[in-house]
């Protein structure tokens, strides 16, 4: 009978436990009406950027992407490039992040004259927090461009699904979407934000 109590209490510790956990990973995923959660990255400078110098200063655009130097990717960074100049005009910071090196970033925003950083989020520890779920990377080859203009094999950590985070002045987040149209992204975000200022 002693043996089943504590088998009893055991497995409601067990249980207590389970849920403890549960709840404690939940809370690590932010959402739509949550305050941005703290992040640092390297840059494609190869400096520590800390989101808390950051958000709160301007409306601040993470966007995720999948891999440098790839065609639906370089069209999105593209996107924002060209669209930058109205953005800013909008109080916003643009800020991309994905799976490749800091390395690799700087490579890709130097050849496509990009005027905005990029974050190496080699593990996929800052898409995680917003709930954006990596999958392992690998090796494209033969896909970047060095500093000479030749081909280069570009190691990605991990894959980043295209989601965008649109983080107001509050330090709220305001929008997590799911991006179907790399190239078009640019000019759905500028709206968006122009439906947050008009609130």
């Amino acid at each position: 009978m002693q043996s089943f109590t504590k088998l009893g209490l055991g497995l409601l510790l067990l249980g207590v436990f389970a849920l403890a956990t549960r709840n404690a990973l939940a809370q690590e995923k932010a959402k739509v009406g949550d305050k941005a959660p703290k992040f640092e990255a390297t840059d494609d400078q190869g400096k520590i950027w800390k989101s808390v110098d950051h958000v709160g200063k301007k409306i601040l655009v993470l966007y995720f992407y999948p891999a440098d130097f790839t065609g639906g990717c370089t069209k999105q960074a593209c996107g924002f490039r060209d669209e930058i100049e109205n953005l800013n005009g909008l109080q916003v910071e643009v800020v991309g992040v994905s799976g490749d090196s800091a390395q690799t970033h700087k490579l890709f925003k130097s050849y496509h004259k990009l005027t905005f950083t990029l974050l190496a989020d080699e593990k996929g520890d800052i898409a995680k927090l917003f709930g954006v779920k990596a999958k392992p990377g690998g090796t494209a080859k033969g896909v970047g461009v060095d500093e000479s203009g030749n081909k280069i094999d570009v190691v990605r950590g991990v894959t980043i699904p295209r989601f965008t985070v649109v983080i107001d002045k509050s330090g709220t987040i305001a929008a997590i979407d799911q991006v179907s149209d790399a190239a078009g992204d640019s000019r759905r975000v500028a709206n968006v934000i122009k439906k947050l200022a008009s609130k």
